[in-house]
């Protein structure tokens, strides 16, 4: 990439924050799905379905195209067969449809504070909030780094946990070559609009067994013995049954259909989004911020955020003056995340003050996310890194 001291960091327009790339072959994709006729829960969701599996070497049994990571998390504790009441534990640095789906599921939250230089759940911290009320752990691979899952997958076995992968952040991250979202019960997906692979809204779960997948299918539209596909398609209707309460949660066509062609270029862009973090890793490493920590030898990255730490007292200038400064600059940033426990309802329902999780309290009181998306040019990156630079630096 070229120097950012070549080019003018005055921009014309604004850079938003995650915005996707999306070209052609979607665009083409979705008129063609419009065209058909078929528009919810159909063909293209089948697919889909089948080349996510083949990605994350899975079979297609095991894999279930949902309409969010939240709706994902949602069906797999319920699939999982947790009780009210259930204690599960999580990370407090997550955004909230981490916890909420634990609530929405009538489990009942428990947080376990993160490791300072990783931002993942700590498992020794982890392992002194098991009670004998737990019955699951939902790590968070945040910003695309996995979690430490051979510390975590002997905690679940030594206490007889479930562990649902929160995979948000984390499609293409790897953990000692084995992929994300494959190690416990479940692995759930986000192909939200700032997301690595996007429908704009929509999600995946994966499934250790077929058994418990078809479940989530079931569960994902209310309930029923069969989908829209099987029930309307060419071979003649289908009668159906519903064997549980379920809830509307499917992924329609319209959606697979960008999601399709998103995943054809997931590695292209995935190499994109590595020599931009790595960009901002030399570039920045003056500054009086903290960058965030290189992958570890065993893992593969997944790159999705790029996050550093503003700490006022080294830079004079406090986290939120920082995201001011970049706004005014036509630069949109991100925070990831301010933790759980910052927030009222949390606080109000559960107890949990900030300071009981001082690493996340820190870390979220000071994050910012920088743009970071394969659709970034390298003048983008250029005047990122010079902004960052300028504000930092008056």
């Amino acid at each position: 990439m070229s120097s950012n001291k070549q080019i003018c960091s005055t921009r014309q327009n604004f850079l938003v924050f995650g915005s996707p790339q999306i070209q052609q072959a979607e665009i083409d994709e979705v008129v063609a799905t419009l065209n058909s006729g078929w528009l919810g829960t159909g063909p293209k969701v089948a697919q889909f379905e089948q080349d996510f599996a083949r990605y994350k070497a899975v079979t297609a049994d095991q894999v279930a195209a949902v309409n969010s990571c939240t709706a994902a998390l949602h069906v797999s504790m319920i699939a999982a067969n947790l009780q009210p009441g259930d204690e599960v534990i999580t990370t407090p640095l997550t955004f909230c449809a981490t916890v909420n789906a634990i609530i929405h599921a009538g489990l009942t939250p428990k947080l376990a504070d993160i490791d300072p230089l990783t931002l993942n759940i700590d498992p020794k911290v982890l392992k002194q909030a098991i009670s004998p009320r737990t019955r699951a752990i939902v790590p968070v691979h945040f910003a695309g780094r996995p979690c430490e899952m051979n510390d975590l997958m002997a905690v679940a076995q030594q206490y007889d946990l479930q562990i649902i992968e929160d995979c948000a952040h984390a499609i293409e991250s790897e953990y000692q070559g084995q992929k994300t979202g494959t190690f416990g019960n479940f692995g759930c997906f986000s192909f939200y609009v700032t997301k690595n692979v996007v429908t704009g809204e929509g999600g995946m779960v994966i499934a250790k067994n077929e058994e418990d997948c078809g479940r989530v299918k079931i569960l994902a539209l209310h309930g029923m013995s069969k989908d829209a596909w099987h029930r309307f398609g060419d071979s003649g209707f289908k009668h159906y049954q519903v064997v549980e309460c379920g809830f509307k949660y499917n992924m329609m066509d319209v959606q697979a259909a960008i999601g399709i062609h998103q995943l054809a270029r997931v590695e292209t862009n995935w190499q994109r989004r590595q020599e931009i973090w790595q960009h901002y890793q030399s570039e920045l490493a003056d500054l009086p911020i903290v960058l965030p920590q290189p992958p570890a030898p065993n893992m593969r990255h997944g790159y999705h955020l790029y996050t550093i730490l503003i700490d006022e007292k080294q830079t004079g200038i406090s986290r939120d003056q920082f995201l001011d400064a970049m706004t005014a600059n036509k630069i949109g940033v991100g925070v990831h995340y301010l933790s759980i426990p910052e927030h009222p309802f949390y606080q109000q329902s559960f107890g949990w003050r900030p300071e009981d999780f001082p690493h996340a309290m820190r870390i979220g009181r000071q994050t910012v996310s920088l743009p970071l998306s394969a659709k970034l040019t390298e003048t983008d990156v250029a005047q990122v890194i010079d902004a960052v630079r300028r504000i930092l630096s008056s």
